[in-house]
């Protein structure tokens, strides 16, 4: 029941929907996702740490970089989860819109990306 209750609160907000989208086609630096949705650094560390206890997302630190994925072996639930999000936004407008520019965002140089958020 737990992860169940942790899992749907992680996914009761639109941004953190939007991250676990915008994580479907890879990993991203929290500099990108911060880009990708135009919030505080504050607010998209708060977002990345819901998603993390719930276990739809995992990190991993490289250099000074903190990057985000889907979980390579999400549990029953949470990967439940993120399929069902993905089928059923997979024609919605404000998706086909973030795909896009979650495509340009990676294309980006994440060393000057970084920079805007102080986080270089």
């Amino acid at each position: 029941m737990r992860e169940y209750l942790s899992i749907t609160k992680a996914l009761s907000d639109e941004s953190r929907v939007r991250i676990v989208l915008f994580l479907s086609a890879g990993e991203l630096c929290v500099c990108q996702i911060i880009e990708l949705l135009a919030l505080a650094p504050s607010t998209v560390s708060k977002h990345m740490a819901i998603l993390h206890q719930a276990r739809l997302v995992e990190t991993r630190k490289q250099g000074r970089w903190v990057y985000y994925r889907l979980p390579d072996a999400a549990g029953p639930l949470a990967g439940g989860a993120i399929r069902w999000a993905r089928e059923s936004l997979a024609k919605d407008k404000q998706v086909r819109i973030d795909a896009k520019a979650a495509k340009a965002v990676r294309k980006a140089d994440k060393e000057e990306l970084c920079a805007r958020y102080g986080r270089s």
